[in-house]
This record gives structure tokens, C-alpha cells and sequence, in this order.
């Protein structure tokens, strides 16, 4: 059986080019995600993407933080570091037949800003943040500078090359 992979798009802030590039993008990002975690089952990530002004109301509204950030995740399971039970029937979307892992916001004017300011393509940066955002999902976090935040950095990158997709990409 093959396990699929469902990207739920919406967007505000983009062209509806750009949103269909991202979403194949974020497509790619998630099917690595699920290979290098050793994921079987059909998943469905909610994706939003946004401005900086979007992200902060989602922000400030969500996790009471008034303030703009690149991308937030909002993960349905309780997993930690990539281990966790199987989905049940609750997290299942009867109209995909995938379970749903969880809600990405991106702010694309954040990706934006960050690409310029560490050299590299937009295109790699929206990468990036959608890999990071769905580690958190399957339970990865870099809530402190030891271990947690070390093994995600690591995975994030081993993805990241998997995907050829480099800091060098202009």
C-alpha cells in the first residue's frame, strides 16, 4: 500500500503561482520527512501561509506571543522525537483517508527576510522552515540549547540533503 501524503493549502499572501510551487515544495519536504522517520501511514498537514501581520494575530491569538516569527506548528499528535503510537480513526480525514498531523502557518514575508539575511534562495528557506515545522509535528523541539535542540538540527539537515536542497541554492 502506498502511503500517501495530503497538503491542505491556503494562502493569503501569495500569487496563486506561488502557492501551488510551495505546496509541491512543502509536498517534497513531507514525504522526506516521513521516509528518514520511517513514517507508514497516510498524513494531512493543514498549511497556511501568511504575512508577517497574519502570523502574529495567529500567534498572539494561539500561544499568546504578540509577535511575528517564521513559521508555527500545531501538531495533533503526542509524539516525542519522532516515536509516538500510530494515529486511530479520530485523526483520520474521511474525505483524504489520510491522518491528520497537524496545522503549519508560514510567513512567507519572514522567509523572505531570512533567505537574504543567511545567503540563500527562498526556495530554501521555505524548505527549511517546512521541515522544521513538521519535526515539531512529529514531536522533535529545540526548547532549550542541549540534546532536543542537537538531535533536531541533525535531522532537519540529514533531510534537508536528502531533498539536495543546500544553504548554497541561491
Amino acid at each position: 500500500m502506498i502511503s500517501k501524503t495530503v497538503i491542505i493549502l491556503e494562502y493569503s499572501s501569495c500569487s496563486y503561482f506561488t502557492a501551488l510551487n510551495l505546496k509541491r515544495l512543502i509536498k517534497r519536504c513531507a514525504k522526506a520527512v516521513k521516509a528518514h522517520l520511517g513514517i507508514k501511514f497516510p498524513i494531512e498537514v493543514n498549511v497556511f501561509l501568511t504575512n508577517d501581520k497574519g502570523i502574529r494575530r495567529i500567534n498572539r491569538e494561539q500561544r499568546n506571543i504578540d509577535r511575528e516569527t517564521d513559521v508555527l506548528s500545531f501538531p495533533t499528535l503526542s509524539w516525542f522525537d519522532g516515536k509516538g503510537k500510530n494515529p486511530t480513526d479520530e485523526d483520520l480525514d474521511f474525505d483524504t483517508l489520510a491522518y491528520v498531523i497537524g496545522d503549519m502557518v508560514l510567513s512567507l514575508e519572514r522567509a523572505e527576510e531570512q533567505a537574504r539575511e543567511y545567503g540563500h534562495s527562498f526556495k530554501r528557506e521555505c524548505a527549511y522552515l517546512s521541515v522544521h515545522s513538521l519535526l515539531h509535528m512529529f514531536g522533535f523541539d529545540h526548547v532549550d540549547e542541549g540534546r532536543r535542540k542537537r538531535l533536531m538540527r541533525k535531522n532537519e539537515e540529514e533531510i534537508l540533503a536528502k531533498l539536495k536542497i543546500t544553504r548554497d541554492e541561491k
